[in-house]
């Protein structure tokens, strides 16, 4: 989801979004590459497109590569509002059941469980074109960024032309 200018996501179907999709309209693709070269960054804008995805209703799931960054995203969706508490839970594989709104997966997603599913994994669900809403979030470091052009590249192949906001050209 694209940033407002209060550094807020903005609603994804909303035209200031600008989301492209292919096939369904209801299907959003987004790659989001931060001007910031730290996980710090790439975790905090993570959990602020959360926040207002499953402020729209929708169920969630962020991808990580393991236990430790999973870990980092859960401290910080424990403490990210003082006003409220996102529900969310770590699930270490494909045979652990999500029943919170929101999951931090150490797993491949599963469509038709999630609404939206955020990327900061190495890998890209082959089956990436069957989510109703992704978002890729790169920061600006050499590697996460040939990661991330990877990811881009994978996408195409499947039809996809996601919506890219590159906030280093802010």
């Amino acid at each position: 989801m694209p940033e407002s200018n209060t550094g807020q996501p903005t609603d994804p179907g909303s035209p200031a979004a600008g989301g492209s999709g292919q096939g369904d309209s209801n299907q959003r693709y987004w790659f989001h590459i931060l001007a910031q070269n730290t996980p710090a960054a790439r975790n905090l804008h993570a959990a602020k497109l959360v926040d207002k995805a499953w402020q729209q209703g929708d169920r969630v799931c962020v991808v990580c590569d393991n236990m430790q960054h999973a870990q980092e995203l859960d401290d910080l969706l424990w403490n990210f509002s003082p006003d409220a508490f996102i529900p969310h839970s770590v699930v270490p594989d494909s045979a652990t059941t999500c029943s919170d709104p929101v999951g931090i997966l150490l797993c491949p997603p599963v469509a038709e469980d999630w609404d939206t599913v955020i990327i900061l994994s190495a890998t890209l669900p082959a089956d990436a074109d069957r989510f109703k809403r992704l978002a890729l979030v790169a920061h600006n470091d050499p590697s996460v960024l040939n990661q991330a052009r990877s990811h881009f590249k994978q996408l195409r192949t499947l039809g996809i032309e996601p919506k890219v906001h590159d906030q280093r050209k802010r």
